[in-house]
């Protein structure tokens, strides 16, 4: 065989080998990461317009009072925090466009967002190639972190992952609110409450009396509600985001449906009572990583107060998510030179004090952390209770 051909076709022989063993190149392989220069470059990529920008706003303004807070205190090293701020219009093609402009054009040292965990799907690979960490406050998918081939090196995540939501939403159901009959109610169009809604059926000890599915979008819920409304359960589980879970609620009490309604972290928005409607939103519980109504750390109280001043409102968790992401990056830039440095440093990071609790960052990039459940009365917060699953927090 001519040597020039065998030459070139090493590499591409080389490329069908790695296919034959189904392993994926490494992505990281040509990450440069970029230099921390006179200030410490902050990427923010999050949902501000769109059909979830309650999440992306509220993130927004956690980020700018923890960036105000440590500006005043001196920077990190001496250097000031420069935010750069993309809006990713709620849309998974813009947020990895957005990733890229951060961390090639902007040469962002560490980025924050998105929110939702399709958008953080989309923008990883980004953040992989580059070597730019990418830190999602709030996206629970569980493979966001971790692939087939292991750890995704430069993606982490402020808040726990959606099995472990659909583990607290069926121990808190059976245990704590006695239901040993649900009806299980999720939007199958989003792989977030796919996640959760796939951990409760594995997990959850009593009857699952029917499954019914609705779509993002979605308006019209009342023929779904009409088939269950006269079966004998004792809860609905419904796993999806506030944008049609409050729609839900409201026709599901129009309609006399009383029964306690459950669901994750995406019931976690004032707008979730505005489309339940206040009187309708008695009975609701979901998953939290943080409530005003407990306080999971000495900071937590400083924090609403400064929060409270800023803005006027009282912080949703949110924005609290938010706020933890940046002291997290801060705390990891101490020393550190490049953006890679960061990463090194935020898969240390071990008994990190934030407004949502301590937490430690495990060896796939997610926070050991407490989770709460939040009971919801006349539109609001009316408790919080920390769950405890097989033992632990």
């Amino acid at each position: 065989m001519n040597k020039k051909v065998t030459t070139f076709l090493l590499p591409f022989l080389a490329a069908l080998v790695l296919v034959g063993c189904n392993k994926s190149p490494d992505v990281t392989a040509n990450a440069t990461g970029t230099t921390i220069g006179d200030t410490l470059k902050i990427g923010v990529n999050l949902e501000l317009t769109g059909s979830v920008a309650a999440y992306g706003n509220a993130e927004k303004n956690g980020i700018n009072l923890a960036v105000e807070q440590i500006n005043k205190a001196g920077g990190v090293d001496g250097k000031k925090i420069e935010v750069i701020t993309k809006d990713n219009k709620s849309e998974n093609a813009e947020a990895s466009t957005a990733a890229t402009n951060l961390a090639v054009q902007s040469q962002v040292n560490a980025m924050i967002g998105p929110a939702t965990s399709g958008a953080v799907a989309a923008a990883s690979l980004n953040a992989q190639k580059t070597g730019v960490p990418l830190l999602t406050p709030s996206g629970t998918q569980d493979d966001l972190t971790i692939d087939k081939d292991g750890v995704k090196k430069y993606i982490f995540r402020t808040t726990f992952q959606d099995s472990f939501q659909g583990q607290v939403l069926a121990q808190y159901a059976y245990q704590n609110l006695n239901a040993k009959k649900v009806v299980l109610y999720y939007d199958n169009s989003s792989d977030y409450a796919k996640g959760i809604a796939e951990e409760f059926q594995r997990v959850y000890p009593g009857e699952i009396v029917t499954v019914a599915t609705f779509a993002s979008g979605d308006k019209d819920f009342q023929s779904a509600l009409t088939k269950f409304k006269d079966l004998d359960y004792d809860a609905i589980v419904m796993p999806g985001y506030y944008t049609e879970t409050g729609i839900i609620t409201k026709q599901a009490r129009d309609m006399s449906i009383e029964v306690p309604i459950l669901g994750p972290d995406g019931f976690n928005d004032d707008s979730f009572a505005d489309l339940a409607g206040v009187a309708n939103t008695h009975d609701v519980y979901y998953v939290s990583g943080y409530s005003t109504k407990t306080a999971l750390s000495d900071k937590a109280t400083q924090f609403i107060e400064a929060y409270k001043k800023k803005y006027g409102s009282e912080p949703n968790m949110f924005a609290a998510l938010a706020y933890d992401s940046v002291y997290m990056i801060a705390e990891a830039a101490k020393g550190a030179k490049t953006s890679i440095d960061i990463a090194d440093n935020l898969a240390k990071l071990s008994q990190f004090d934030g407004v949502t609790g301590t937490m430690t960052i495990d060896k796939d990039h997610n926070p050991i952390k407490t989770a709460l459940m939040v009971k919801m009365e006349n539109g609001a917060e009316a408790s919080a209770e920390a769950v405890e699953i097989n033992g632990k927090n």
